[in-house]
Order: structure tokens, then C-alpha cells, then sequence
């Protein structure tokens, strides 16, 4: 960047200043939360992401140095709210990846299902992985396979749900040949995820200060030992 287009110190001070605003915005919403789905501490935490990142750029380009803190999910932050202030109706969309890590207690479940139905019929559809999924998933609300996934030979995988807002209702039937297509993320409300990645993560810190805790013992146990005369 050039001299001319480089922002002013004034400026990064102000940008400075902008987050600690926001910081204190942040902590008084999560002070005073409802909840823990408290749309305040949700706003205060886009608004906090915001202004570090405004000022990690600015700072940057001033004087070529970075922030020593990262906010997660502050790149793959949703756009900025368009909706109605005040939403009459309202969409849950969620979405839920599981892997089959037991086919056989998938096909157990779903037999059992089958036998359990007074006709009996349907056996030979749980005899497959695909039609014991349709037995399962047909007998139980999503919220209780979630719950009970490993009952089901299955593991959980990453998650999503996003609260949508919208001025009138859909009509009957309007959105169910293709439910997801009409998902606007300026829509959005709320979005709350779930993945392993945030964990991983958290374990590679963990691990990081359990490597640097084992050096620390090892230099102490090293300079407990008697010396050789």
C-alpha cells in the first residue's frame, strides 16, 4: 500500500477505541443475557468482531502489525440483517451430518421397529441400510435420533441451525419440492453451530501446553539432580 492510501494514526486510534467500546458492550450484554440463545450477546458479539477486525486491517496497513487475538468465526460471519424489525413468521432450518459407523446395529433397530408394527410388513426394508435409515428416521422425531444417535450405529458429524424471519407465513405446501432453496442469509436472525473443528481446536491447545508442561518438568527434574563430582 502506498503512502498516500495508508490510513492515519489517528484513525487507528479511533479504531482502537471503537473496540473498546464494543468490549464493553459485549460484557454488559452477556452481564445482563436473558438466556443463552440472548439475541443481545449476539449482536454485541458481531459488533466486537467487527470493530477487532476494522482495527487488526487498519493496524496493519499503518504499521505493519497484527492483533495477538483471533474472534472465531469472524470471517464466515453472516451479512448484515435486511429482514423485517418486527417478524411475523419465522423459518427453523437445521441441518444434521451423521456417518453409519455400525451398520449392523442400524439393521437391528430398524428390524425392531418393523417387527414391533402389528402387520409386520417392512421387513425386507430394514434389511438395507438405505430403508432401515426411511424405518428409523420415519419413527422417530430428528431431536430423539440426535439424542440416541449411537443407539442407531450412527455418529454425529457437524450441525447447523439457522432461525430465519420472514413478514407473512409461506402458503401450504409453497417451499416443500425444494425447502432450502429460499434460504436468504440476510434473513438470518440467529445461527448456532456445532462442528468437531472447534474442538480440534481446543485440543491442539491443549495438547501445545501439555507438551510445554512436560519440558517444564523435565528441565525441573534436570536441575534437581545431583551434580557429578
Amino acid at each position: 500500500m502506498s503512502d498516500a492510501a495508508q490510513p492515519t494514526a489517528a484513525e487507528v486510534r479511533a479504531a482502537a477505541e471503537a473496540v473498546k467500546t464494543a468490549l464493553d458492550r459485549h460484557l454488559a450484554a452477556v452481564e445482563s443475557r436473558s438466556g443463552e440463545d440472548d439475541p443481545g450477546v449476539y449482536e454485541a458479539f458481531n459488533q466486537l468482531a467487527a470493530a477487532a477486525e476494522a482495527y487488526d486491517e487498519l493496524l496493519y496497513d499503518r504499521y505493519d502489525e497484527v492483533t495477538p487475538f483471533e474472534i472465531p468465526g469472524a470471517e464466515d460471519a453472516l451479512p448484515p440483517y435486511t429482514g423485517p424489525e418486527e417478524p411475523n413468521a419465522l423459518s427453523v432450518l437445521i441441518r444434521r451430518d451423521y456417518t453409519v459407523v455400525e451398520p449392523q446395529r442400524l439393521l437391528a433397530q430398524a428390524q425392531r421397529v418393523v417387527a414391533a408394527d402389528d402387520d409386520g410388513t417392512g421387513t425386507e426394508t430394514a434389511a438395507t441400510v438405505h430403508g432401515a435409515l426411511g424405518v428409523l428416521f420415519g419413527e422417530f422425531e430428528p431431536d430423539e435420533i440426535a439424542s440416541r444417535h449411537k443407539e442407531f450405529g450412527l455418529e454425529e458429524g457437524d450441525s447447523t441451525l439457522w432461525v430465519t424471519a420472514a413478514d407473512d407465513p409461506a402458503d401450504p405446501g409453497e417451499w416443500l419440492e425444494a425447502p432450502f432453496e429460499s434460504a436468504d442469509p440476510q434473513q438470518v436472525v440467529c445461527r448456532f453451530d456445532v462442528s468437531a473443528v472447534f474442538d480440534e481446536e481446543i485440543g491442539d491447545d491443549l495438547d501445545e501446553e501439555d507438551d510445554l508442561d512436560g519440558e517444564l518438568e523435565l528441565d525441573e527434574d534436570e536441575d534437581l539432580e545431583p551434580l557429578d563430582r
